[in-house]
């Protein structure tokens, strides 16, 4: 079988599927399945596929926009037609191949993939578009989608469920990430059930890793020693955010909450990791800016030593299909608190974290702040509790998210629409 990974670098980098592409790619490597990664609008120069631990990895820049002649709809579609016809130097065999294709915008590449190399097309619903203005508020997207003639607003929100539904009714199988996108795909969207699977993301177990690049440390000296390194006391407890720093995120909520957490344990710090929009949270933590650091975005490594010193994971989004973060702080051992939206409450259970429920209003959604406080203290002041949740995210992430379960799954998907057993190497 061949496999090929379609996806484009800025999305890739926002949403998370630089992560799945990696992790897929990873976990099916000592497999037969012969593995094409194809980055689309990448910022590296158009080469030759490169192999990486097997792995075949191929870029292609970005289209060059001329506003002077026609129309931009019509030059990205001549460049999907014009990447179509670049990847038909880089195919064969038709019969045993499966295009994994991770954006919704492009019905010119899926159009002539389907006609012309005749192969199988598989898509991975990510995300979806009206979750960033309207997040997870159910009953005003079906609201919404019962207008016959919405307007402006209304109106964009419609045509993006449109546009996904389009593209989603050519593949041949779509994946979700949780339950939750499973309902919306098949009552919303109006999509065949049959088609679906729900087949959560999985992650590689860094905190086993050997590699001395992770700076795995176990025993309390060495954490000891990490504490020192980012300057933080032995006495300050921490609760830890990972992510970007965007409405969508609820950082604000976050440091709101994080004022009365201060009125309880003023020896509490609140670490914040990511890039986006720092105005919104300096407004809203000038007068606690001392006990808040903002590291910016960080590399993976130094992420990783931040969880092993952290007290507590928040996870404070208002729309999350599926929660990479969180299963890393569960990977980690952190015990973690977490919205109940969308796939995130799927991910996070009751063993292994404290839910904080969205608040839905017709035209808004929003926080308590006040009760995601509560959860929060109550986690660092029952350090003992808060170590066995922390235990019990540990073992759930072994069994439904590690990337042993990821490939068993795709591997059942790929024999299911082949009906062959695809062998280990």
């Amino acid at each position: 079988m061949n496999l090929y990974i379609i996806a484009e670098s800025g999305s890739a980098n926002i949403y998370g599927i630089r992560t799945y592409v990696r992790e897929l790619a990873a976990s099916l490597a000592n497999s037969d399945i012969n593995i094409c990664v194809i980055y689309l609008n990448s910022d590296k120069p158009e080469n030759q596929p490169e192999e990486i631990n097997g792995v075949r990895h191929l870029h292609i820049p970005p289209p060059v926009i001329y506003p002077t002649t026609f129309d931009k709809k019509k030059q990205i579609e001549l460049f999907y037609r014009n990447v179509f016809y670049m990847l038909q130097l880089h195919f064969n065999d038709a019969e045993n191949s499966v295009f994994n294709i991770n954006f919704f915008w492009s019905n010119t590449l899926v159009d002539l993939i389907k006609k012309k190399m005749k192969c199988k097309i598989i898509t991975v619903g990510h995300y979806s578009s009206w979750g960033f203005s309207i997040y997870d508020n159910l009953q005003r997207l079906r609201t919404i989608l019962k207008k016959d003639q919405p307007e402006n607003f209304d109106h964009d929100v419609k045509q993006k469920v449109d546009e996904e539904k389009s593209f989603y009714g050519k593949a041949d199988h779509i994946v979700c990430l949780s339950n939750y996108m499973f309902e919306i795909l098949c009552q919303d969207y109006q999509l065949d059930p049959k088609k679906i699977s729900i087949i959560p993301n999985g992650l590689s177990d860094t905190k086993l890793q050997k590699n001395k690049d992770y700076k795995i440390c176990d025993n309390p000296s060495n954490l000891r020693h990490l504490r020192a390194k980012w300057n933080i006391s032995p006495k300050e407890k921490i609760v830890l955010f990972a992510g970007r720093i965007e409405e969508i995120k609820g950082v604000r909520y976050l440091i709101k909450a994080f004022h009365e957490v201060l009125k309880k344990i003023p020896t509490c710090r609140l670490i914040i990791v990511g890039s986006g929009n720092y105005d919104m949270c300096l407004q809203e933590a000038k007068d606690i800016c001392a006990k808040i650091t903002f590291t910016g975005w960080l590399e993976k490594e130094d992420l990783y030593e931040l969880y092993q010193i952290a007290d507590i994971g928040v996870a404070p989004s208002l729309f999350e299909p599926f929660g990479y973060v969180a299963v890393e702080m569960m990977m980690y051992e952190l015990p973690v608190v977490a919205t109940a939206t969308s796939g995130l409450n799927e991910v996070v259970d009751e063993s292994c974290g404290l839910k904080v429920p969205i608040v839905a209003h017709p035209d808004r959604v929003e926080i308590d702040s006040i009760f995601l406080a509560e959860k929060m203290l109550y986690l660092l002041q029952h350090p003992d509790e808060a170590k066995k949740m922390g235990q019990n995210g540990r073992q759930r992430y072994l069994k439904e998210y590690s990337s042993d379960t990821f490939r068993k799954n795709m591997l059942q998907l790929y024999e299911s629409i082949f009906a062959k057993k695809i062998k280990e190497k």
